[in-house]
């Protein structure tokens, strides 16, 4: 048995409790806050056939380093998971990696939509946690871009009561981007390329198919003023549109280029302050449902290439959490609406069931961002250097305690 003492709550009281468990520990909590683990919607762990830049040994410590015990996995690995012998091969290879590191890590997968499985979708239905789309290019070769397929789509998802997870971006606009800044390889003209109307169209044409189908969608990584107002406008309507934000879209922004260079490259890009400023706003009067950390490794070797060749995506499963409760010290955002951003929405919305599964967070603990630190593979952090107020300190995951400064 695993018995917490005299831990803090989000209202401020103190509780105690015990959690059956193989371990015998009895763990004074005093001054340490109790939230459930965390719940992270949107990682990419890389397996199979990209485990050079993350594996889900290497995962499974950086979640429990950040406070997760649960985690949704992309689809677009090598070869990509849209058919059921995919599925399959990729769980199995999965649990030997958590076996390897002893972490019981909880995880869900997508299912990728591809045009020519769309038959798979009704027969995996119950494997999967949704299906994940991907209306503009991104890491990998999915992409469904054409209206026929996205109609057949969300047809297929709203009979089959199956969440839609849509990264919404414009292809067509895209592409006629690339061709118009083809001269400029700058790393700061992604944000050009893939500019706020990309994201736009393509949000705007997601929810009008939910509308038309009923079809249950979850809009990952927001990043825009104009996307929320669209979403604003579909919930209002009583649609089943959720948002999701990522931690790099709420604290970095494209002044970070200079800094950065190709380490700022993601999809969707980094936008302005005052995208930022908006987001924050979302998430305080609930038009934001979630975080999704988009942990999208690539190595410094892959991301120090010229923009042309430079692969989107960062990491971000461990900084997740200092990250919000820094910015709950600095009165951008609640301890409840943290909990309801890296938990109760995600919970809600996917219909998990409730676990027993803790993080214990020093929210007085103040420590550097240090990537040599790190348990991710790729080993590095668009937030390397930032100093940070509030950090997990253990985990306790399906009945095992782990003290983080031990992993």
């Amino acid at each position: 048995m695993i018995h917490i003492q005299n831990a803090l709550t989000i209202d401020g009281t103190t509780t105690s409790l015990s959690i059956p468990s193989e371990q015998t520990i009895c763990l004074n909590a005093s001054g340490l806050l109790l939230l459930p683990g965390l719940i992270d919607p949107h990682v990419h762990f890389r397996t199979p056939g990209l485990e050079h830049k993350e594996d889900w040994c290497s995962g499974a410590r950086a979640s429990i380093k950040g406070g997760y015990t649960t985690v949704f996995d992309m689809p677009n690995t090598d070869p990509p998971t849209v058919t059921a012998q995919a599925l399959l091969e990729k769980k199995a290879r999965i649990e030997q990696q958590l076996a390897a590191v002893n972490i019981p890590l909880r995880y869900y997968l997508f299912l990728g939509a591809d045009k020519q499985q769309l038959a798979t979708v009704s027969l995996l239905k119950d494997q999967v946690i949704g299906i994940k789309v991907f209306m503009g290019c991104s890491t990998g070769g999915l992409l469904i871009d054409d209206d026929e397929s996205l109609h057949a789509l969300f047809k297929i998802a709203a009979e089959q009561d199956l969440l839609v997870a849509v990264h919404a971006e414009d292809e067509a606009r895209i592409r006629i981007h690339k061709r118009l800044f083809a001269d400029k390889q700058t790393y700061s003209i992604h944000s050009q390329i893939r500019d706020e109307q990309v994201a736009v169209n393509a949000v705007r044409k997601a929810i009008t198919l939910a509308g038309l189908y009923g079809t249950r969608l979850y809009l990952l990584h927001v990043s825009t003023c104009a996307e929320l107002e669209l979403i604003a406008d579909a919930k209002d309507q009583g649609l089943p549109v959720f948002a999701e934000t990522t931690p790099h879209h709420l604290f970095l922004n494209q002044a970070d280029y200079t800094n950065l260079q190709g380490k700022a490259v993601m999809n969707p890009p980094l936008r302005t302050s005052r995208d930022q400023q908006a987001l924050w706003h979302a998430i305080r009067n609930g038009i934001i449902d979630t975080l999704g950390s988009d942990h999208a490794p690539h190595t410094l070797a892959e991301k120090a290439q010229p923009y042309e060749i430079c692969p989107a995506g960062v990491p971000g499963i461990e900084t997740s959490l200092p990250l919000l409760l820094d910015a709950q010290h600095k009165g951008l955002v609640s301890l409840k609406q943290i909990l309801r951003l890296t938990t109760e929405r995600a919970r809600e919305i996917f219909k998990l069931p409730e676990t027993n599964d803790y993080v214990l967070v020093n929210p007085n603990q103040i420590k550097t961002v240090i990537e040599a630190e790190l348990q991710t593979k790729c080993a590095w952090s668009p937030f390397a250097g930032r100093v940070l107020q509030g950090w997990p300190v253990y985990v306790i995951v399906q009945g095992r305690l782990y003290d983080l400064e031990k992993l």
